[in-house]
């Protein structure tokens, strides 16, 4: 098994530098004449250790029709893959697409299907992995990547992709996210509905090996039509000839022999798990040190220096889409708790018969998207939960136009403004679910039921708020010193359907801030247009930081105090006057241990222990303290009741009771009964 491991990681170290000497190479190489160059160099030493021609069944026409069928599909998903490398760099390609089609698969399922797709550890793991990709997409700025983007443009798919990521607003990169995105999705439907074939034909390697040598043909016409067609950038094939060949080993090769292995010897799950973690560690590593002139020279990249730059930059969306992945694939790939069952005996067959539970056989999670439909439904329901939802439809599809506005005029007022909606939508998301949450039944595990998730929600979004604030007033502190330009023609557009939606949130008070804040960005924007003043753009992005900082601390603190567990100050002395009450009442001695806390904004718990004479009757007590305390604003009071007996009873065994006449004197003397006993 050490053996097998030891291979394992080893392919995925060498794959990982040949795809970053890829795409060195690819700044030279047009995509179609390397990707045919691969492919043809693939096939070489594929056809002659497989001898796919001679060994195996003999193949029918129509299977050859769908082997034809297979290497066109997989032509067209390789050179997707070989573009994205291009946009992204091979650090994030690698990030993007070097997962197992068990993992893409088990997400998959986790989202769309019925059954739940194996429970809600595969729907955590399916979030992290969404997460780490939609990291990737917004929180990756590499400025060395958008500045080289343009150098790749240079036949007709490309244009056209160049055109549809500046109507996005984007750059090149992000667009090479999303294209490695949705070629892993059909990367993995494709390895997934090759099985079938490959058993039919006679194997995996008898399929791959045919397959590649038929892409070469594919791409055959195309390239030689590109290299004679267009002016090419190699100054001499002959430096090229070591570092393509090393690409076609490490990539096409031994990553595939050795894969198979690890398969069959470690099994699919482990080497699943295995693989992302050496080559995203391999990649991470290269990104620091590819321009090192030791590894440059160990690649024979060294005569071909023009080529290498610094653009394999780490960023904190890098760093968090690693952990994101592996910790997603982690989860994905976790075996479920198998059913257990009795054995009862045998069949007239000799097969062994265990009698399962119902408890075992019930469904006992849903999908991600079962959930999400289950709850809209619930809100749909409800009069006033419907309304709000209709109003965050709205909300939320003008913040993403804001947005959208904000990065293409250079406007810090609108994407601060817009970063503010979107929190603001995201907590109206999070209070509509909590609401539903707050309906379901309390579970052995939270025994106190869901009520405290809306508490919890707010103070989430509350911290989100605070840093959004921070952010925006630093960036906004910088730009009052070298205001940019702000293009204002394209905002005025913007501005009038804000007016519009100002209008449909001013029926909401609980919006007032988002208006002030819309407001404040119409005002600049007139400022800008009519005087010049680029200034008022960092100064309405100021007003508005400082409007979010303000309007969020009393929800954080709020909510901290819910969450501390603290005394409601509101009913501090009507619960003064309610243990005055409790000691008023007959065979009441005294109490103890008096607990009182918020456990919602409208929800008070409590717990006292009441100490009564030996004649006194349990259940009258605690009905009369109940009501004593139901009075006072406490909606759910716990009543321990304690005989005067009972420390007579400690006090004769040696223990240290508690001194009844003392607790007595405590509750007569202090005024304060929380000083030191309440929560």
């Amino acid at each position: 098994m050490t053996v097998y491991l030891v291979l394992l990681i080893a392919s995925k170290v060498l794959k990982g530098i040949g795809l970053f000497i890829a795409y060195d190479l690819l700044k030279l190489i047009p995509i179609v004449v390397f990707l045919f160059l691969l492919k043809f160099g693939t096939s070489v030493p594929l056809v002659f250790l497989q001898k796919p021609f001679s060994s195996g069944p003999r193949l029918s026409k129509h299977q050859w029709f769908r082997i034809w069928r297979h290497a066109v599909l997989g032509t067209v998903i390789s050179f997707l893959w070989i573009f994205g490398l291009t946009l992204c760099g091979p650090l994030r390609s690698i990030l993007l697409f070097e997962h197992n089609e068990l993992v893409v698969i088990a997400a998959a399922s986790a989202f769309f299907s019925s059954s739940g797709g194996g429970g809600p550890a595969k729907a955590r793991g399916a979030v992290f992995f969404l997460l780490a990709v939609v990291s990737l997409l917004i929180f990756d700025h590499d400025e060395k990547l958008e500045q080289e983007g343009g150098e790749i443009h240079h036949n007709m798919f490309t244009h056209f992709f160049k055109n549809g990521i500046d109507i996005l607003g984007w750059a090149d990169h992000k667009g090479g996210v999303l294209l490695l995105f949705i070629t892993l999705c059909l990367h993995s439907g494709y390895n997934s509905a090759a099985k079938k074939l490959s058993v039919e034909i006679g194997g995996a390697k008898r399929l791959h090996s045919l397959s590649t040598m038929l892409q070469a043909g594919v791409l055959w016409p195309w390239a030689f039509f590109v290299f004679f067609s267009t002016e090419s950038e190699v100054q001499s094939w002959f430096y090229l000839l070591f570092p393509l060949t090393l690409v076609i080993l490490f990539v096409g090769v031994f990553d595939f022999y050795i894969e198979g292995l690890a398969i069959n010897h470690l099994q699919p799950i482990k080497t699943a798990l295995l693989s992302p973690l050496a080559i995203f560690s391999t990649a991470i590593f290269l990104s620091m040190t590819w321009t090192h002139p030791y590894v440059t020279s160990v690649t024979s990249m060294h005569k071909l220096s023009e080529i290498i730059t610094e653009d394999h930059v780490l960023s904190a969306g890098v760093i968090f889409s690693s952990f994101a992945f592996l910790l997603g694939t982690r989860m994905l790939l976790a075996r479920g708790r198998a059913a257990k069952g009795n054995f009862i005996g045998y069949n007239p067959a000799g097969l062994p018969l265990y009698s399962m539970s119902s408890e075992a056989l019930h469904k006992t999670s849903q999908s991600v998207l079962s959930v999400l439909k289950s709850g809209l439904r619930q809100i749909l329901e409800d009069a006033d939960s419907r309304k709000i939802f209709y109003f965050l439809c709205i909300n939320l599809g003008f913040t993403f136009v804001e947005l959208f506005y904000g990065v293409w005029t250079n406007s810090l007022g609108l994407i601060s403004d817009g970063f503010h909606m979107l929190f603001d939508c995201s907590a109206l998301v999070m209070g509509l679910y909590a609401a539903i949450m707050v309906r379901w039944k309390a579970t052995r595990i939270f025994s106190f039921g869901f009520d405290r998730v809306e508490v919890l929600s707010g103070f989430i979004n509350g911290l989100f708020l605070v840093v959004i604030a921070i952010f925006v007033f630093a960036e906004a502190f910088a730009r009052l010193f070298e205001p940019p330009e702000v293009k204002t023609e394209k905002l005025l557009v913007r501005c009038k359907f804000m007016l519009l939606v100002i209008i449909l949130a001013g029926v909401f008070l609980h919006v007032l801030a988002d208006t002030m804040g819309s407001v404040g960005v119409i005002v600049s924007t007139l400022l800008i247009e009519h005087l010049g003043w680029y200034i008022a753009d960092p100064i309405c992005s100021l007003f508005i930081a400082t409007m979010i900082f303000l309007s969020v601390i009393p929800l954080l603190k709020e909510t901290a105090v819910i969450l501390l567990l603290r005394s409601p100050l509101e009913i501090d002395d009507a619960l003064h006057r309610a243990l005055d009450k409790v000691l008023s009442l007959e065979n009441v001695l005294s109490f103890r241990e008096p607990h009182f806390w918020s456990h919602t904004a409208n929800k008070i718990h409590g717990m006292v222990h009441i100490q009564v004479a030996t004649q006194g009757q349990e259940q009258r007590i605690i009905s009369q303290v109940t009501a004593i305390f139901k009075e006072a604003g406490v909606t759910n009071i716990t009543v321990q009741v304690e005989k005067q007996s009972y420390f007579f009873h400690l006090s004769g065994l040696g223990a240290s009771p508690v001194n009844i006449s003392q607790f007595s004197r405590q509750s007569h003397q202090s005024s304060d009964f929380f000083s030191i006993k309440a929560v």
